[in-house]
């Protein structure tokens, strides 16, 4: 039984560089609070694997006819069935296994696949399945979410990571990350899987692999010019022997989470690594846009804490830039316009003997960007800080002249065309310390990593709280962002109703502050928040809006209930 502690508080490198640094305009558990929240978030149930530091509970889909929960869970490369009660409590009622299904291609899902990812919709649910090997073909699987019998598959691309469907459920769309080998011997090219799902479960025996249409980035290997910041890097390797030749910019490019819009129309992709969001036209299947993230001016735009030996909470501003380099988001309709929200968590990469991060004190300084470099690569300043060892350099090649750091350790909104229209910068690790300084949390919970305790601090020198998934719920006209945190774990909320200026509204975090240890007998309550999704007060059998939280560290989920405080 965990323990639970609620609390609450009111109140290249030169195109990456140039990218534009203007904002645009368009026409129970810890709990901080503004003195003008609307909503207010408490746990209403939990589900425990019992499965630490396995991934066994990473992404939640929630299926409103069957008032069941369909959660990822990665240890068993299968998904885990809950039931959601009256009370928002979780019961487990099966696991689904994937391995032994048959695709339209003639192949069998084998025994070593990993589930990634689900989406339910219109009475069906899609799973997203990696290949033992991971650069083989994955699969997207199909289920009848009231029966829970397969209804079949097709083949997509390398490494599945992300799935989602439109909500008319015409279409479903697969991100496929397309990963290097391990070490670094080949690399499938990264593509997106639309495909086209029968209009119900009983339409399924028409399923073909001619219901999917893939979309890649091979344009930009043959003569069409890539966009500004988009950033390519690391080693030129082949695709596996076995599929199709890719030039080096398909392969670099790892699409990793979809959104789609509300209206069925379009899905927007994150390309994590090269800091980028691709846009596709579900109807053609076409790439219609590629736009890089605009980046954080730690300078001017917010304060961050970036070592984890100042001996203390000391956030400040420094001459780098967050590079946001999205993981989860989500799309929402404002004012006729497609808004993207994105979860900055930032990302590197380590294959065979590539690896593409290095600490500021350990490189050299231009000495005209940087007079005061020597006081800089001190470790209480940002000596330790890691950056992104491809950007930033001299024409030369011999020192750095810019500074780019891992993620942006916030949550950005965009337009659909990627101009920025709001960016939380340094709120989220300053609304940490805010409940700190109120007593509402122990000092050690600043910037703690989510696999033991305590950790205080030990996160400050690379990503911070890392924003890692991001949902979007309407709730009484007022539109919430929810942020879930991977490494402090918990979820924060944030008023977006006006898309210019997201306000703080709460936090909450099932993670028990007083256990210490790194394993499951620790008790340390939630770790690591994954996966997030919103249930509406219309869809929920509580009758109350819920976000549902899946945690790969503790494989433990949480269902939050949310509850208006004014009318």
């Amino acid at each position: 039984m965990r323990t639970s502690h609620r609390l609450a508080l009111a109140g290249g490198a030169a195109a990456l560089s140039a990218a534009v640094m203007a904002p645009m305009a368009i026409a129970a558990p810890p709990a901080v609070s503004t003195n003008q929240k609307s909503i207010e978030l408490a746990l209403a149930g939990s589900y425990e694997t019992g499965v630490y530091g396995e991934s066994a509970a990473e992404i939640p889909a929630f299926d409103a006819k069957n008032s069941r929960l369909f959660v990822v869970n990665a240890q068993k490369g299968a998904i885990d069935v809950l039931k959601v009660d009256t009370k928002a409590s979780l019961s487990f009622e099966t696991t689904l296994t994937v391995a032994g299904v048959s695709a339209a291609d003639g192949s069998v899902i084998e025994s070593g696949a990993t589930v990634n990812s689900v989406a339910v919709s219109n009475g069906i649910l899609s799973v997203a399945v990696e290949a033992d090997e991971k650069t083989d073909l994955g699969w997207l699987v199909f289920y009848n979410s009231k029966t829970l019998a397969p209804l079949g598959a097709v083949r997509v691309g390398a490494l599945p990571d992300s799935v989602a469907v439109a909500g008319n459920g015409s279409y479903a769309v697969v991100a496929n990350e397309g990963e290097p080998a391990d070490d670094f011997s080949v690399d499938p090219e990264g593509t997106i899987s639309v495909v086209t799902l029968p209009k119900n479960v009983n339409q399924f025996s028409r399923l073909s692999q001619d219901s999917v249409r893939t979309v890649n980035f091979r344009a930009y290997d043959e003569g069409t010019a890539l966009p500004e910041g988009v950033r390519v890097f690391g080693p030129d390797v082949q695709t596996p022997a076995d599929q199709p030749d890719a030039g080096r910019i398909a392969r670099n490019l790892e699409p990793e989470y979809v959104t789609i819009d509300p209206t069925g129309k379009t899905a927007y992709v994150s390309v994590q690594e090269a800091n980028a969001v691709a846009v596709v036209d579900l109807a053609s299947a076409t790439l219609t846009d590629l736009w890089a993230l605009q980046l954080t001016d730690w300078s001017t735009e917010g304060a961050l804490d970036a070592s984890d030996r100042d001996g203390g909470i000391n956030l400040k501003n420094w001459p780098v830039m967050g590079v946001p380099m999205p993981d989860g988001m989500d799309s929402y309709r404002y004012r006729g316009q497609d808004l993207v929200v994105t979860a900055n968590e930032g990302d590197g990469r380590e294959w065979g003997d590539f690896i593409d991060e290095e600490r500021i004190k350990d490189v050299d300084l231009c000495t005209s960007a940087f007079p005061d470099a020597k006081e800089l690569r001190k470790d209480a300043n940002i000596g330790r800080l890691k950056i992104i060892a491809d950007l930033g350099l001299s024409a030369s090649g011999d020192c750095y002249e810019t500074l780019h750091a891992y993620g942006a350790r916030s949550f950005s909104i965009f337009t659909a065309d990627g101009e920025r229209l709001f960016d939380s910068a340094g709120l989220i690790e300053q609304s940490i310390k805010d409940l700190i300084d109120a007593g509402e949390l122990p000092e050690h919970a600043f910037n703690a990593n989510n696999d033991e305790s305590p950790t205080f601090d030990s996160r400050s020198d690379d990503k911070g709280p890392e924003p890692e998934g991001v949902v979007i719920g309407e709730i009484q006209r007022n539109t919430y962002a929810f942020v879930g945190l991977e490494r402090i774990g918990g979820v924060m909320v944030f008023d977006i109703t006006d898309p210019t200026k997201g306000e703080f509204v709460q936090y909450v975090n099932e993670r028990n502050w007083d256990a210490e240890g790194d394993d499951a007998e620790a008790g340390q309550g939630d770790l690591g928040a994954e996966g997030l999704t919103f249930v509406p007060a219309s869809d929920s059998p509580r009758k109350k809006a819920l976000v549902i939280v899946a945690h790969e560290v503790s494989g433990s989920t949480s269902v939050y209930e949310i509850t208006p405080t004014r009318r």
